[in-house]
């Protein structure tokens, strides 16, 4: 029996962005059986550090862990997050999450260019 995931859910604010990226660290991460692709999504939150600790926590005890999140279209999502970066800023708490998905998973939450294609 698989345990059930650790959640880090976004509550407030709008729908979060996800953005392709390609560095090589992240092809570590990709081992399975069906081709995934690595997206960053970056969290505002007064509590970094705190959702950084329960990240480690859940890998530590061999746990999954997912961003449950809104979509455009108002229904909620979860995806797996791989890898997690925690940053003070001026501004706030910064959580960088790399999440792993399907293309289908976040079309309608990829960032839009001014032209009204998605990246």
């Amino acid at each position: 029996m698989t345990p059930d995931p650790e959640l880090i859910t976004i509550v407030e604010g709008p729908p979060p962005e996800f953005k392709t990226v390609d560095e090589a660290w992240m092809y570590s991460l990709l081992e399975s059986a069906r081709p995934y692709f690595i997206s960053l999504c970056q969290v505002r939150s007064f509590k970094g550090q705190v959702l950084m600790e329960r990240c480690q926590r859940a890998w530590s005890s061999q746990r999954p862990i997912r961003l449950d999140f809104p979509t455009m279209s108002g229904l909620r999502k979860q995806l797996e997050i791989v890898a997690a970066r925690y940053e003070q800023l001026p501004e706030g708490d910064l959580l960088n999450l790399w999440v792993r998905h399907q293309p289908q998973d976040i079309e309608d939450n990829m960032p839009r260019r001014e032209d009204g294609d998605t990246e």
